[in-house]
């Protein structure tokens, strides 16, 4: 039987002088079945520090890798735990070499999580996520950036292994002794290890069981020389192919000396620039970021930037040279020629995972400003408009959050940019452009989605046209955003661990958020006649605009529609650029009256509905009545005109005929019109 141990080792590394091991491995054989870990051993505690009860956890005989025992983990709630189960690594190390590696065992459609925290203290500081999916799937990211998702065996064993040169900030991932690749952390310290049930995110089933056996890990520490720099960090510098980037690079003073100057480079494609810094005081373990002032180049695919510190207070080579350069690959995209991917995000306040779609929005209109247009369409809170809102729901099955990119198969937020990365590369059978004219006397905007076909079109296209608002916030509790983050156990998310659920009003800005969609989800399905290559065609969009609506704020998305209901491409620009390009010209005008204005809500019963239901008037005076019945996707299944009525009506709807779903019952009395669900069961 294996033993527990715990001790430091002299040993000598070359150019870092003397240098301790700590280490621990734990088996849990000399444990008895049932014992808690936090009571037989003082290195294992949990996140409150209080052990031998619900966060704690226990050695069972149920499963063993090796021997008779392991320790089991389970929940079954969305939010994880109680267990959370804390093994300190013998401090905050930020320097030397860090191995861990545990054997784990998922049963069948069941998922398990675990973290490192970077500080001491637990909740502060994360540098690292591992979730493993009811669905075979395993993802590590470092709260920012998803490093790596693979596959995983479940109801059998397998190991993961976690290797890392925190000098050079060098993460190596390892599952069953292949390697996924090395990773850059954006903090690159290490104290403790949490071990939590969770299952929640990405599509997870909240159903979290797991075992781990075999529990071991292993710090070498580093020996400061006298003089000596390294290479810790390279911004990420993901994006589009011909997209000029100006490195930002992290050199780090791992000397006893301070450092004065030092020479920096980075090697990208063949090509080299190099900054000369000097007149600097880098004391001991600080740390200085560097950003380039001339540009590289991204390259077409995967290449490899290698950042390389030099020439240390004007002295040459430095104590160690082994953590003077680093290398990341940078992976890009090239964009097929006008093309725009449009991502619409189903979210809401009051959704505890939404904070990952915010995200995760953010991160892509940050790393793909000119070719992703983002939409926020919001559900349940102050934000929400009903004709977006409805459908999109529909779309999405009623799961928040996820995500359509180009309308196509519903996601998790945090898997937008693979499929940006397989639409953007597809060449659009039209570009599509913007245009708008303002009149502040009537408040009525007028927006131009002009389309210069690419290809011949085959087939109905239809054209619709989104306007987002950037950076808003309310007052009332309804703008807090409950935030499953909170406090740190579900991982990292972009600094949603931080912050407390929920997060107040005050605290918060949405952004991406849909104001509008015209003429509906599905689109304008009269935008074009027979269409050929280089032809155009111009689509108005009329509407009133909302007083409270900041223009500077605001963007623009011209969305072209295939037959299939897939968003071929889409024209994105902020309004005020739009307004600037002017009005084009077109016979076709779709106003906001056959839109969907928000006047007084209608009285329309039974709803739910089996056989039909009745749309109640009163007062009417002479207005004209239109009734329309929209399908899921916005398509426009039964219409009627009733002409001019005056007093009381019962108008009948029909449902015999209708499959089971949500759809949406669009009234125009006269000018005014609204929208309200209809639910046919």
């Amino acid at each position: 039987m294996k033993k527990r141990y715990y001790l430091g080792a002299a040993l000598c590394l070359a150019l870092a002088g003397n240098v301790q091991a700590q280490s621990m491995s734990e088996n849990f054989d000399g444990w008895t079945n049932g014992s808690y870990m936090g009571v037989n051993s003082t290195e294992w505690s949990t996140w409150s520090g209080t052990t031998g009860g619900a966060e704690d956890c226990q050695v069972t005989t149920a499963q063993a890798n090796s021997g008779a025992n392991s320790i089991y983990f389970m929940s079954t709630v969305s939010t994880g735990g109680p267990q959370d189960v804390i093994v300190p690594f013998g401090g905050e190390h930020n320097t030397g070499d860090f191995n861990w590696n545990s054997d784990f065992y998922v049963e069948a459609n069941q998922g398990a999580y675990f973290n490192f925290q970077a500080n001491n203290t637990v909740g502060e500081v994360w540098s690292f996520n591992c979730q493993m999916h009811n669905n075979g799937t395993i993802t590590f990211d470092d709260g920012s950036t998803i490093w790596v998702t693979d596959t995983y065996p479940s109801d059998t064993w397998f190991n993961i292994e976690i290797d890392v040169d925190l000098n050079t900030n060098t993460w190596e991932v390892i599952l069953d002794g292949v390697s996924l690749g090395d990773y850059t952390a954006v903090v690159g310290q290490i104290a403790s290890i949490d071990i939590f049930p969770v299952n929640s995110s990405n599509g997870g089933n909240n159903n979290s069981s797991f075992y781990v056996d075999n529990f071991n890990y292993t710090h070498t520490a580093f020996t400061l020389p006298a003089e000596n720099a390294a290479v810790s960090y390279i911004a990420d510098l993901g994006g589009v192919a011909t997209a000029d980037i100006y490195p930002t690079v992290t050199v780090r003073n791992l000397g006893t000396s301070a450092i004065t100057s030092f020479d920096l480079e980075c090697d990208y494609d063949g090509n080299q620039i190099t900054e000369n810094i000097t007149g600097v005081n880098i004391a001991s373990m600080g740390e200085m970021e560097v950003t380039f002032a001339n540009a590289l180049v991204l390259a077409s695919g995967t290449n490899d930037i290698t950042a390389t510190v030099s020439n240390v207070n004007g002295n040459g080579a430095d104590g160690n040279a082994a953590d003077d350069s680093k290398v990341v690959s940078i992976t890009t995209v090239t964009p097929a020629p006008g093309k725009v991917v449009v991502g619409e995000e189903a979210t809401g306040t009051w959704c505890q995972w939404c904070p990952r779609g915010a995200v995760f929005m953010d991160m892509m209109a940050d790393v793909y400003p000119d070719h992703w247009a983002g939409i926020a369409v919001h559900n349940g809170d102050p934000m929400a408009w009903e004709p977006y809102d409805t459908p999109m729901s529909a779309a999405v099955s009623a799961s928040y959050p996820s995500a359509l990119v180009d309308r196509g198969a519903i996601i998790d937020p945090s898997e937008m940019e693979a499929d940006f990365n397989a639409r953007v590369v597809l060449p659009p059978i039209a570009f599509v452009s913007n245009g708008a004219e303002y009149d502040a006397g009537s408040g009525m905007l007028r927006v131009s989605v002009t389309c210069d076909f690419q290809a011949t079109v085959t087939g109905t296209h239809r054209l619709a046209m989104v306007l987002t608002e950037d950076n808003l916030s309310g007052t009332s509790s309804s703008w807090a955003q409950v935030n499953a983050y909170a406090g740190g156990g579900a991982g990292v998310m972009g600094g949603y661990e931080s912050l407390p659920s929920p997060v107040p009003a005050s605290q918060m800005v949405y952004d991406h958020v849909a104001r509008v969609i015209l003429p509906s989800f599905g689109g304008f399905t009269g935008a074009f006649p027979s269409t050929d290559l280089g032809d155009e065609h111009t689509v108005i969009f009329e509407l009133q605009v909302d007083p409270s609506w900041d223009f500077d704020e605001m963007h623009v998305v011209g969305m072209l529609i295939d037959p299939s209901g897939d968003i071929d491409n889409a024209g994105y620009t902020t309004l005020n650029e739009a307004l600037t390009n002017g009005l084009t010209s077109s016979t076709i005008v779709v106003t906001e009256v056959e839109e969907l204005s928000v006047s007084a809500p209608f009285e329309m019963y039974p709803n739910p509905t089996q056989n039909g239901s009745v749309i109640s008037l009163t007062d009417l005076e002479n207005d004209e009545v239109v009734v329309n019945i929209l399908d899921m996707n916005g398509k426009v299944i039964a219409t009627r005109n009733y002409g001019q009525l005056s007093g009381a009506y019962q108008l009948p709807i029909n449902t015999t005929d209708y499959a089971a779903g949500i759809y949406s019952v669009q009234l125009k009395v006269g000018d005014n019109q609204n929208v309200q669900k209809l639910i046919v069961e």
